[in-house]
């Protein structure tokens, strides 16, 4: 059956009247919400700075008396820390290459997560997904040696994607075949996969020999991903980016990809054009999961800092790529460039954080709270318009109404 049958059976019987154009466009409006989206994070990160100070928030017992003395304070502490932020994550080349290197694990994962939203799942495993990644990964990374590394990054980043794929198919047979809810299947896989991490660390498989504690051999050079001398900027990145032009080929331009976007919308529907709904499940589940893989993958092969040195599997090394992946989808808008953009902007917080905390002393989890707050009014854009009435489209007839009450 074709593809265009299959859109015109899915589509509505009676389609609604095209509405006449708006002043300004749906896109438009959109675009200006999430900037103004981003003012109220970065304005409610700058209320907690003054509230988290006990410095600047003293100055506010004498406000009345002297208020030059607390607005004064309050923009110092507030100007260090974003300008300490922005120089942190786009300051210089160094500190480009830093948000690079933050955003790459970040997108990989977005992706995987995004790509479980347009098939109508929500993928809360990403983070087991990307810890089998980072177990197979460097498994591979520091067993094999004596491979050039075009032939050993390869092998490992294949490896961490076939583990996370069937950590997230487990997710997606569950969910097709027995009914149950992904949210909680992905979060119990979650500590499975962690307390596995936990476990296999003590063992001959992962531990370092002359160990007593969890954490793995060196991974070899060779598997370590290239990087551009006194840089940040890994072979890492440009996978990551190539991983979301192959999701974008594939959600657009594939038959598979079509019965993703289908059976997210409407999977009644779908299923009465003859798709399959639990194979198109599973099919989605593992390949997000292979892509949360790969985020862990990353994770374990990227060197650390300038030293260019190998990493070593331990139990914090992933990270919370898996969790911060769910934000990125959201705020990415479950598409491939969004995902992009998004990973940038988050790994640019996570870079500049590190510098925002040291020289203004702000707390290690601000950079989490704006964060958090971006997704927030992103995804509660009827606040946003409410704070902005004269973003809100007018209703269709309000202009001939108000013509006719002035008539």
């Amino acid at each position: 059956m074709s593809e265009e049958l299959v859109e015109e059976k899915m589509m509505p019987a009676t389609p609604a009247p095209v509405p006449a154009r708006a002043p300004a466009s749906r896109r438009w409006v959109s675009l200006v919400v999430t900037l103004i989206s981003f003012v109220l994070a970065f304005v409610t990160g700058a209320i907690v700075m003054v509230v988290a100070d006990p410095e600047v928030l003293g100055k506010f017992a004498y406000f009345f008396n002297a208020p030059g003395d607390a607005l004064g304070a309050s923009w110092d502490k507030i100007s260090t820390a974003y300008s300490a932020l922005l120089r942190g994550s786009v300051g210089s080349w160094l500190a480009i290459t830093e948000t690079t290197a933050q955003a790459a694990p970040l997108i990989c994962a977005g992706l995987g997560v995004a790509l479980a939203f347009r098939a109508g799942l929500f993928n809360i495993g990403a983070q087991g997904q990307a810890i089998w990644g980072a177990i197979f990964g460097a498994w591979i990374g520091f067993t094999i040696k004596g491979l050039p590394w075009f032939i050993h990054i390869p092998i490992a980043l294949a490896l961490a994607m076939v583990f996370g794929a069937l950590w997230g198919a487990i997710a997606g047979f569950l969910k097709a075949k027995t009914g149950a809810h992904e949210v909680i299947v992905t979060i119990m896989l979650n500590y499975i996969a962690l307390y596995m991490l936990q476990f296999l660390l003590t063992t001959p498989m992962l531990q370092q020999p002359g160990r007593s504690d969890p954490i793995s051999s060196v991974v070899e050079f060779s598997a370590t991903m290239p990087r551009l001398a006194g840089t940040r900027l890994t072979l890492g990145f440009f996978i990551a980016l190539a991983a979301a032009v192959a999701v974008w080929w594939l959600l657009e331009r594939t038959t598979l990809g079509f019965r993703i976007r289908a059976v997210g919308l409407n999977p009644h529907a779908a299923a009465t054009a003859g798709m399959s709904v639990s194979r198109t499940t599973i099919v989605a589940m593992a390949i997000a999961g292979s892509l949360a893989g790969l985020a862990g993958a990353q994770a374990v092969l990227t060197p650390t800092l300038l030293t260019g040195f190998p990493t070593q599997l331990s139990l914090g090394i992933v990270g919370t790529v898996g969790f911060d992946a769910i934000t990125v989808a959201l705020l990415g808008r479950s598409r491939p460039l969004g995902v992009v953009l998004a990973g940038l902007l988050f790994g640019a917080l996570k870079a500049g954080g590190l510098t925002m905390a040291a020289e203004a002393q702000t707390p290690s989890d601000l950079t989490n709270l704006i964060q958090a707050l971006i997704v927030l009014f992103v995804a509660a854009p009827a606040f946003v318009l409410w704070l902005v009435p004269g973003l809100r489209e007018k209703r269709p007839g309000a202009d001939i109404t108000a013509k006719a009450a002035t008539a």
